[in-house]
């Protein structure tokens, strides 16, 4: 049976060479299982017009958008990150004598490697922001893996009871919109939550502690006096070490800073930039314990449950964990100052 459909390059030279090997129109089908037709046509091409490649794709309906259309689609969508396909569709149109359809138009942004995803959520970072976070990664660019494993990083995190997930879907027909089983509950504040405070530096895992009211400036004292003295003077007993705390009002009151004023000497407190969560490798181990409890097996009815599942997660993170995050910092850095201070994918 001949073979449906074109000769690649190579199939076809195989036929040119059994011909002028002196194989016959017949001989070369049963040889190379291509019908008689074909070889004849293969070989008068290429007699005729030293023809040797099949050309497969320049045939076929023109496309639509060439490659001034797909240059115009990237500057609309460039222009309007949120225009939809309607509006994409609408505004390519515009002033063309030939419309072409929203199918088209989606095709071919896929094509383009365009595709619809939801936006990251980054802090709004105003102008000062944005240059203080950039003189901060200025300031650091040249600090190696060993320089911020002199450093302590601490943070708040809080963690409801009843995770609300926007993003959930569900199969179902029509008819099912009210079944039971298609239903998510929901309850007001996610069912209540944890509030904790925890350290942590490449070296060790440092405490985690549960917070029962909002944190203020006197909550935060006690913190600081009972939990991040002992951790920093163990951790680095030579004054090197580095204690890393964002702009949180109860972290900027008078109170606390005078505590630190009287430690200066012990350690040294991290000038840190205003909304810069992506710099804080704490971040990411916050999302490691709500993705355990998401995970986990029992489902957590009450405060208490959840305020132990989230402590003991927290024991559990392995060295590799934690040690891996403050060797990105030198990547962190590198990408601020590729963004100009802007907000980053970490």
């Amino acid at each position: 049976m001949g073979k449906k459909g074109d000769l690649s390059d190579f199939e076809r030279g195989m036929v040119v060479g059994a011909r002028r090997a002196g194989l016959s129109i017949s001989e070369t089908a049963d040889l190379l299982g291509f019908s008689r037709t074909t070889i004849s046509r293969v070989y008068r091409e290429w007699s005729e017009k030293e023809k040797i490649s099949s050309e497969r794709q320049f045939c076929g309906r023109k496309c639509l958008v060439d490659a001034r259309g797909q240059r115009r689609m990237a500057r609309l969508v460039r222009a309007d990150r949120k225009a939809t396909v309607t509006q994409i569709t609408t505004r390519y149109n515009q002033g063309r004598q030939k419309s072409i359809s929203e199918r088209t138009i989606r095709r071919t942004l896929r094509q383009m490697g365009y595709s619809s995803r939801r936006p990251h959520r980054v802090p709004l970072l105003s102008a000062k922001n944005r240059k203080l976070r950039l003189q901060f990664a200025q300031a650091h660019r040249n600090w190696t893996i060993e320089d911020w494993k002199n450093v302590a990083w601490s943070d708040e995190s809080r963690f409801l009871l009843r995770h609300s997930d926007g993003r959930v879907r569900i199969w179902r027909q029509q008819h099912e919109s009210m079944d039971p089983s298609c239903l998510v509950s929901t309850v007001q504040a996610g069912g209540g939550g944890v509030m904790v405070w925890g350290i942590f530096s490449w070296h060790s895992l440092g405490p985690l502690v549960p917070i029962e009211h909002r944190c203020n400036a006197t909550a935060y004292l006690s913190i600081v006096a009972d939990h991040v003295h002992p951790f920093m003077t163990t951790m680095y007993p030579t004054s090197d070490g580095y204690f890393q705390q964002d702009n949180a009002p109860c972290h900027k009151a008078g109170i606390i800073s005078d505590w630190f004023l009287e430690h200066d000497n012990e350690f040294t407190v991290l000038k840190w930039p205003p909304q810069s969560p992506d710099l804080n490798p704490i971040e990411h181990l916050w999302d490691v314990v709500e993705w355990e409890i998401r995970i986990m097996d029992v489902q957590l009815t009450n405060l208490r449950q959840l305020c132990d599942a989230i402590m003991s997660i927290w024991t559990k993170l392995s060295e590799e964990c934690f040690q891996h995050l403050v060797e990105s910092m030198p990547r962190r850095i590198e990408a601020v100052l590729k963004a100009k201070g802007g907000p980053t994918r970490y």
